[in-house]
């Protein structure tokens, strides 16, 4: 019994170890700063938007370069039109997404499955009427090629079909796979396939983050969390 306790004591302790280890050194990368690129037109608007815990990149629905409808239709949320001028684009994970509409809601199963890369992702898009800007919303304006970088970016993180649409600015390209789910947050939102496993190490903040390194936007070095993005926009 007295091994068995101090095994348990040690396994205990190393997580732990980890534990703060993990945080301690996330909070110090997150303070390391990448600089946005100089000297580059303010072309294009997009948003950094937060719930609290994650963090979507928002873009334009529409741009004359890119049409993110075709590729995530109106259609595929329960109440959207032309009017939503603008659509919030994130990556996580599957379980969380789908199984935990609320904190309370969390497995342990799914917690484990996300910590350790065990599960699937998923992108989850918001359309949006308009953007106000607050503390967990902040404007942010581009050249036309950083977006469309940013797009490259996002467009990668998707899984795709075997369906071949047209989209403004691309020949052709495979449709994304909407996800059938009743699990929507509200009735301007959609799930799809992603690419890719998260983990401690690749989180959904940290999926934003390297949208905005991509873009050549400020960002954290490496951030788990969405203060490590937002407190390079106060």
């Amino acid at each position: 019994m007295k091994r068995i306790l101090l095994g348990l004591g040690k396994f205990v302790l190393g997580i732990l170890i980890f534990l703060i280890a993990y945080l301690g050194i996330g909070w110090v990368l997150a303070q390391i700063s990448v600089s946005e690129e100089a000297n580059t037109a303010d072309e294009i608007t997009i948003y950094i938007k937060s719930n609290g815990v994650h963090t979507d990149i928002v873009v334009p629905a529409v741009t004359a370069m890119y049409d993110w409808t075709a590729m995530l239709p109106y259609e595929d949320a329960k109440q959207v039109d032309s009017t939503h001028a603008w659509i919030g684009i994130g990556w996580g994970d599957k379980g969380f997404y789908l199984e935990t509409p609320e904190w309370a809601d969390l497995k342990a199963s799914v917690a484990f499955k996300a910590a350790f890369g065990l599960s699937t992702t998923a992108m989850h898009t918001t359309y949006f009427k308009k953007m106000t800007e607050d503390e967990d919303c902040k404007k942010i304006l581009i050249s036309k090629e950083q977006y469309q970088r940013l797009v490259n970016y996002i467009d990668g993180s998707f899984e795709r079909s075997s369906d071949f649409i047209k989209v403004k600015g691309m020949e052709l390209s495979e449709s994304y796979i909407k996800i059938d789910t009743d699990a929507n947050y509200g009735t301007t939102d959609a799930f799809y396939e992603a690419h890719g496993s998260y983990s401690l190490f690749k989180t959904c903040n940290s999926w934003a983050n390297n949208a905005l390194k991509a873009s050549g936007q400020k960002a954290a070095i490496w951030t788990a969390f969405d203060t490590g993005i937002f407190s390079k926009y106060d």
